[in-house]
């Protein structure tokens, strides 16, 4: 009897697995939607969409990017975090929504428990950029003349508790300026203001200020990384020109909603390294400041939830509150 059970399970176990192998190999039947909870132009869509249409080709169907802006990314959170576990909605989410919890008490929604992480995209560095039309060459000359103007420079951000936000809150507390946080709907409204003069500096992911700094739009002050962008070699960290201690980098990553069958995780995270592995997707990430990590599944998970403890304690620590 023990022996029949034993075989049944074995079995049942090898009908499961190709059961599973063969969701895996069938998905997806009809178009996919990646949800990105901000709006088209940020650093977020610099990513998401060169992304899908990658992964349009590997998969053999149409990728919708849903552009879901609002509460610093929360808004589109919360819509993916309630998506049907069916294989046909992910998220791709950003370092804003491990901040986001220390910020907004009441969200609908749990980052480390009501989605599944396949994997991080893109991690580039943030950038200290300013307006063509605002005094000072180097940082160190923009830092005094922010000094001497207390109040009269405005930063745009992607939205209350945003890494361009606390980015900017850092900002201020390492050099003793007094700056006015701007908030929009997301990246790409606060970048249009920032080329229009609107505002006058953004802390941003290099994502989606690369072109602008290229083209000559915008001047880039320094990078918050240890060390330079490949992609700007020209461009000083924020410690070569002198403002030790100043470090922000941003990522974007993406997860399924609870309750996706195992067979489609497997067969996305297969494609996601498929994807970032290519060629042409390494040299757009490098033309955009960023490396193409190598973090997935349970190691991504572990990292979410370290990222939430660091920017939480950040954010006791500086106090910050939403404008």
């Amino acid at each position: 009897m023990k022996r029949t059970m034993r075989s049944f399970g074995l079995a049942f176990a090898a009908l499961t697995l190709a059961a599973g192998g063969a969701l895996a190999q069938s998905w997806p039947q009809k178009p996919v939607t990646f949800v990105v909870p901000f709006p088209a132009g940020g650093g977020t869509d610099a990513f998401a969409r060169p992304l899908a249409a990658h992964l349009e080709t590997q998969l053999g169907q149409r990728i919708l990017i849903e552009n879901r802006g609002g509460a610093g990314g929360t808004v589109g959170a919360s819509v993916a975090a309630k998506a049907p576990g069916d294989g046909y909605t992910f998220f791709i989410g950003a370092a804003h929504h491990a901040i986001a919890p220390a910020l907004y008490p009441k969200l609908d929604y749990n980052i480390e428990t009501d989605f599944i992480p396949i994997g991080v995209v893109a991690q580039p560095p943030q950038v200290i950029a300013v307006h063509p039309g605002v005094p000072g060459k180097d940082l160190k000359e923009f830092i005094a003349y922010a000094k001497a103007n207390p109040d009269k420079l405005n930063f745009g951000s992607a939205g209350n508790g945003t890494t361009h936000h606390l980015a900017g809150e850092l900002f201020k507390m390492l050099t003793g300026t007094q700056l006015t946080h701007v908030p929009y709907r997301g990246a790409g409204p606060a970048m249009q203001d920032l080329v229009a003069g609107h505002v006058q500096m953004m802390f941003d992911g290099l994502g989606s200020s690369a072109a602008q700094i290229e083209g000559g739009k915008l001047r880039a002050l320094a990078v918050a990384a240890p060390k330079r962008a490949s992609a700007f070699p020209d461009v000083p960290t924020a410690a070569e020109a002198g403002l030790k201690d100043y470090e922000v980098s941003t990522w974007y990553a993406i997860w399924a909603p609870k309750g996706t069958p195992a067979p489609v995780i497997e067969r996305m995270t297969d494609e996601l390294k498929k994807a970032l592995a290519n060629p042409v997707v390494i040299e757009t990430w490098r033309k955009n400041g960023s490396d193409a990590p190598n973090l997935y599944g349970a190691d991504f998970a572990k990292f979410v939830t370290a990222e939430v403890a660091r920017w939480g304690d950040v954010v006791r620590k500086s106090a910050v509150k939403l404008d």
